[in-house]
């Protein structure tokens, strides 16, 4: 019962691996543009009552696991990490406003899945075995 969140009229525990891609798969999340990323997507989910239980930016896709609020829709919770980080992204690094001129820096749609299916250990460990053939400058989220 201490995993389960709780909210005035309902107790939960929602969980969803969550992976999205950066548009035309360009491998621009390295470096500071994935730290800063990181950094957006926690504050993203603090602000929206989202919890992370893990994640992994790769250097052209994210991973999560994350516990959505069921108040929150999946859809409209991806929207929020997506929107806020690339605006936010956009905005502070110049290589990509002139990479993504169009100002979308994320492909269309995203993939979930809910932790229901396999245990959360499962898609831990998972996300954690999810590095590229280089090192990836070790941009893993705790």
């Amino acid at each position: 019962m201490e995993a389960y969140k709780r909210g005035s009229h309902t107790v939960w525990d929602c969980k969803y691996h969550l992976i999205w891609v950066t548009k035309y798969r360009y491998a621009v999340l390295g470096g500071d543009v994935g730290n800063r990323c990181r950094e957006l997507l926690r504050e993203t989910a603090r602000a929206h009552e989202m919890v992370v239980h893990a994640g992994s930016i790769n250097r052209d896709h994210v991973h999560m696991l994350v516990s959505i609020p069921p108040s929150l829709s999946v859809s409209r919770a991806v929207q929020h990490l997506k929107g806020r980080s690339s605006h936010k992204l956009l905005s502070e690094f110049g290589i990509l406003r002139k990479r993504y001129w169009g100002q979308h820096l994320w492909a269309r749609g995203y993939w979930v899945a809910t932790s229901g299916n396999v245990t959360d250990e499962m898609w831990v460990e998972y996300i954690k075995n999810q590095t590229p053939p280089e090192p990836d400058d070790d941009f893993n989220v705790t």
